[in-house]
């Protein structure tokens, strides 16, 4: 059962690793953070709290891929269209 839990840790953390590139405030700082957390869950056993922290960073990642396309699309609206109401 670990086993297969611990692939799936490494494939979300792997994941928020690629997002945290484009992070906002920096990927360094990203990166910082995101080892923190990790860390701090390292010594977890319990299948149910890993699936449940499991859960938690998988709904982090959508929230980060909501602000990236959110970002892309405030930009994409500000080049093709003008604030000017005549």
């Amino acid at each position: 059962m670990a086993s297969s839990l611990r692939g799936e840790v490494v494939k979300l953390y792997k994941n928020l690793l690629y997002l945290g590139r484009e992070y906002p405030k920096g990927a360094d700082y990203f990166r910082r953070r995101l080892k923190a957390a990790f860390l701090k869950n390292k010594d977890e056993t319990d299948p149910e709290k890993i699936k449940q922290l499991i859960a938690r960073g998988e709904f982090v990642v959508k929230e980060l891929e909501a602000l990236y396309f959110l970002r892309k699309y405030r930009a994409m609206k500000q080049r093709y269209y003008s604030d000017d109401k005549p």
